[in-house]
């Protein structure tokens, strides 16, 4: 099967950002833009768990042609991920309304878990481009590999949200992902080796 274009995965990607546009011209209440914070939060959080869920499916289900189509298009799915989280940002700065409320808000567990999130997206995003790829070499993979400490902040930014009461949605999206990890590490680190025949 012929790779799809990417141009009708952008559109499907961008689905969710045009209901927020919508919400957010139609709407005269000041408060949308905190309205707003959950769901581009939570969109950003999904595309970030569906890239990272490509090589422990392609794993899993050898040979399978959805997790292979997923694997070669997990880089629309991880800029999608970082243009929600920007948006999430965008809205918390304004939502907030002042520097000194931002500033106060910093030491606060979850709040700082998200900023150094946002902080690792910047990078993968930028260098998401086929010519960092192929500038990069090998430690472009390097880099990509700090995506597992952006997951664990986004999952700590998450289940901290009002005294931890956002930690029953961020174990629901995060848990498939830590299974398949764990089965990932599994299959490659613990899982019992077959003798070769002498």
């Amino acid at each position: 099967m012929s790779r799809f274009s990417p141009y009708w995965l952008w559109r499907l990607l961008a689905v969710p950002a045009l209901g927020m546009t919508s919400a957010l011209v139609g709407s005269s209440d000041p408060r949308i833009f905190h309205e707003l914070l959950h769901p581009t939060g939570e969109f950003s959080a999904r595309f970030m768990i569906i890239a990272m869920l490509a090589s422990p499916l392609v794993l899993l289900l050898r040979g399978w042609r959805g997790p292979l189509w997923l694997k070669k298009n997990r880089r629309y799915f991880g800029v999608a991920a970082f243009g929600y989280a920007a948006l999430h940002t965008i809205f918390y700065l304004v939502d907030e309304g002042s520097a000194a409320r931002i500033i106060g808000d910093l030491p606060k567990f979850y709040i700082w878990t998200g900023w150094i999130a946002f902080v690792i997206f910047i990078p993968l995003a930028v260098t998401s481009m086929d010519y960092f790829v192929r500038r990069m070499g090998s430690s472009w993979k390097t880099l990509q590999r700090t995506t597992y400490a952006a997951a664990v902040l986004t999952l700590l930014h998450w289940a901290a949200l009002h005294n931890w009461g956002g930690i029953g949605p961020a174990l629901v999206h995060f848990g498939p992902l830590a299974l398949l990890e764990g089965y990932r590490v599994w299959y490659w680190y613990l899982r019992p080796r077959t003798q070769a025949a002498q």
